[in-house]
């Protein structure tokens, strides 16, 4: 791919949102499940997800970039703006598109927003065939507008995490529409499968590995995730205050996802698996790694010889984690040097709260300047290039 913002560099986002039309699966649902597939309805007042005749989560723009362009407090957009309140950018591909050359990003990566960020909502139904429809008729959709893009907005497509077979045979499938990664929950064990720990889950990371399938953990990818958000803050909070710290400390989450993936042994088993941590920020994994290596010493020694590295040494091999607001400017470059150049990725988590819109290059530029140019270019798109091959 040839940069289309600029000369000099590619620039690539790797985390941002769909705000999710309410026609997504209806539109699209064969005749025996128009009526069932994941449908919005008025509950208690509130737009919702129905799913099978089950309310699941709210919607509404989750967004907080207005029609107009301007960006709205947090916690008002979030909860309280209408679907069609939000940038029309949010959710059409075509302005979306826009928005990247207005942005000066060539390529996007994109997760979902009110179906679960990890897609763990849409297999809470008791009807498998029924939620396996569903994935496909999202995964599709996300497929179309992949190749209408021309490879520029690349959606990540959901996984059937109740049934490892199923992952297996819809990593194939999406592999074959020319998608490049997968969107997994974090927890499947929330929909009944084995938790990602276990050897059951093998020939997965082996499929995913062979198709170079990057895997995504978004931040709040689960049920379980999604629970520990509502928990964070205290009641006696005004609501966005109760939204930062809920953010914080779901970046802070995925230091639970990523230590159970490198104590788990399957980055010795598939050496080529590669994984994103989306949304979380990187400050935290220092400490997190130092923080492996001494507690893997001290309280699981025999456990920690059966690994063939250090397990600070995985992330470099096979981790990736997505950075946009952080580091001090005299700090990045330390930063960068204990996380690694080759493991960081760009994003602007457009439309969320806390994105960077509506100049996400600008908005980086005085820290990226502290960094070697060489370093630069692999955060802002040369290592997504590598991992999407792009």
């Amino acid at each position: 791919m040839t940069s289309m913002s600029n000369n000099e560099a590619l620039i690539v986002d790797a985390d941002s949102h769909w705000s999710e039309p309410p026609d997504l699966f209806t539109k699209r649902a064969p005749a025996k499940y128009r009526d069932r597939v994941p449908r919005v309805e008025e509950v208690d007042g509130m737009p919702t997800w129905v799913f099978d005749g089950h309310p699941l989560s709210s919607h509404g723009a989750a967004g907080v970039i207005a029609r107009d362009g301007h960006k709205e407090s947090s916690h008002t957009a979030l909860h309280l703006w209408d679907w069609e309140e939000v940038h029309v950018g949010a959710w059409d591909p075509e302005v979306r598109l826009e928005v990247l050359d207005d942005s000066g990003i060539d390529a996007q990566i994109i997760f979902p927003s009110t179906i679960g960020l990890g897609g763990q909502d849409l297999g809470l139904v008791d009807d498998r065939a029924l939620c396996r429809a569903t994935i496909e008729i999202y995964n599709d959709r996300m497929a179309e507008i992949q190749a209408d893009s021309n490879d520029r907005l690349l959606s990540m497509p959901l996984m059937p995490a109740w049934d490892i077979d199923l992952c297996v045979e819809e990593a194939q499938r999406v592999a074959k529409l020319g998608m490049r990664g997968v969107n997994m929950t974090s927890d499947p064990q929330d929909l009944g499968s084995p938790d990602l720990a276990s050897r059951a889950w093998d020939p997965f990371w082996e499929a995913v590995s062979d198709l170079q399938l990057p895997v995504h953990f978004h931040i709040g990818a689960s049920v379980t995730g999604m629970t520990f958000f509502g928990k964070y803050p205290w009641d006696s909070h005004p609501e966005n205050t109760k939204l930062a710290i809920g953010g914080s400390l779901l970046f802070i989450g995925n230091a639970r996802v990523v230590t159970n993936l490198i104590l788990s042994g399957m980055f010795d088993r598939y050496p080529n698996l590669k994984m994103v941590s989306v949304e979380s920020g990187v400050g935290w994994i220092p400490f997190i790694l130092e923080t492996l290596d001494y507690e893997m010493s001290e309280n699981a020694p025999e456990e920690l010889a059966q690994l063939q590295k250090k397990p600070s040494e995985y992330f470099r091999s096979n981790l990736y984690a997505t950075f946009w607001f952080e580091n001090n400017r005299n700090k990045l470059p330390d930063l960068v040097e204990a996380v690694g150049e080759d493991s960081i990725l760009f994003e602007t988590d457009f439309p969320h709260p806390t994105c960077l819109y509506p100049k996400p290059l600008d908005a980086v530029a005085a820290k990226m300047s502290t960094l070697p140019i060489e370093t630069q270019r692999k955060i802002l798109g040369e290592n997504a290039r590598k991992l999407y091959r792009l």
